[in-house]
């Protein structure tokens, strides 16, 4: 069985040779080598050709985020960032996942050789994942494209999206093509709390529609995207017949808090046949339930395609379930919601 090859990017000695010992662990992957800057990165992706680059942000010479942009952009590899679980390092995360990294791994605080050791098992699983991830090339993809404000219809009152995995840019990519007019927008992406956060201020300053990260109870608005926090369930209800955006602590769904279930479920009992439920790149199976009863409720579901996922986990659980009206690839998803609104 071939073996993935990895290529480690980071400015500390120690990370490198701990990530190495980590990756070194399992069978299945090779370490080809290190690099303590993005100019020796270069050099070995052009001679070894890794499967998946680990890349840290803060590095001399050229800062991660203008290397991986520029690797998007001619050369496409699976990256998983190693981030630290900061403010800042989640705004700078945050931007490399929009720049079409596959994943993160938070780089602990303190006593840096024993903490990092303990995330051994969540490094090997994400490099695995990003190895079997599909990247394209960013070139073609970089104008925000705006839309002419539109005049909603009634037929529909809120639309779900719900994404893992590749979400970020998936998101980014529908919701910056997005006009104002739209019915209320909810979405759960599966991201630590401080991530998302800075997710939701990001995405605010590229769209026209107002962007807010669900802390309390909200009564929704057209042209507004409510985003779940990192570490909470969100959910819709209607209030004294309006619909309220609301969130909870409970346990984990589908391994998962936010879980894009809960959502879906909330949307379908509350809105049914007047609602769109939207299932994006993900690993596993979150949604799909959920997904399923919007269907079942006369709502309209769509799947994004497999040629546009990054990784086709819950697009490809939700069609082989029957959950899907509608397969759309990604740059096309928002000229759908909007036909559908008009």
């Amino acid at each position: 069985m071939k073996k993935i090859r990895v290529l480690i990017v980071d400015d500390s000695t120690l990370v490198r040779l701990m990530l190495d010992r980590i990756l070194s662990n399992d069978a299945s992957i090779e370490v080809i080598g290190h690099a303590a800057d993005p100019y020796e990165a270069r050099e070995k992706i052009k001679r070894s050709q890794p499967d998946v680059i680990t890349l840290d942000i803060e590095m001399p010479k050229m800062d991660g985020i203008t290397f991986l942009k520029n690797l998007m952009r001619l050369r496409p590899i699976p990256v998983v960032m190693i981030s630290s679980l900061t403010h800042k390092g989640a705004d700078i995360t945050i931007k490399a996942l929009s720049l079409g990294a596959v994943d993160f791994v938070c780089k602990p605080s303190g006593d840096l050789k024993q903490q990092l050791a303990s995330y051994g098992d969540e490094i090997i699983n994400k490099v695995k994942n990003a190895a079997n991830a599909n990247v394209t090339s960013t070139a073609s993809n970089n104008a925000l494209v705006k839309k002419a404000p539109i005049h909603q219809n009634n037929r529909f009152e809120v639309i779900g999206l719900g994404a893992s995995t590749g979400g970020v840019d998936a998101i980014k990519t529908i919701v910056t093509r997005l006009p104002t007019g739209l019915p209320p927008i909810v979405v759960v992406q599966h991201i630590p709390d401080v991530f998302s956060t800075s997710f939701a201020k990001r995405l605010d300053n590229m769209t026209d529609l107002k962007v807010i990260e669900v802390r309390q109870a909200i009564v929704m608005q057209p042209s507004h995207l409510y985003i779940a926090p990192g570490d909470d369930h969100l959910f819709i209800e209607r209030v004294h017949g309006k619909l309220v955006v609301n969130i909870n602590h409970n346990d984990p769904v589908n391994l998962h808090r936010p879980s894009i279930d809960i959502m879906f479920e909330s949307i379908a009992k509350t809105s049914g046949k007047r609602s769109i439920g939207v299932i994006l790149t993900g690993m596993g199976s979150d949604g799909v339930n959920g997904l399923l009863q919007i269907k079942r409720n006369n709502g309209i579901t769509i799947a994004q395609d497999k040629e546009s996922s990054v990784v086709w986990g819950m697009p490809g659980a939700a069609i082989a379930s029957d959950a899907v009206s509608k397969v759309i690839s990604l740059n096309r998803i928002a000229d759908a919601l909007v036909r559908m609104n008009h």
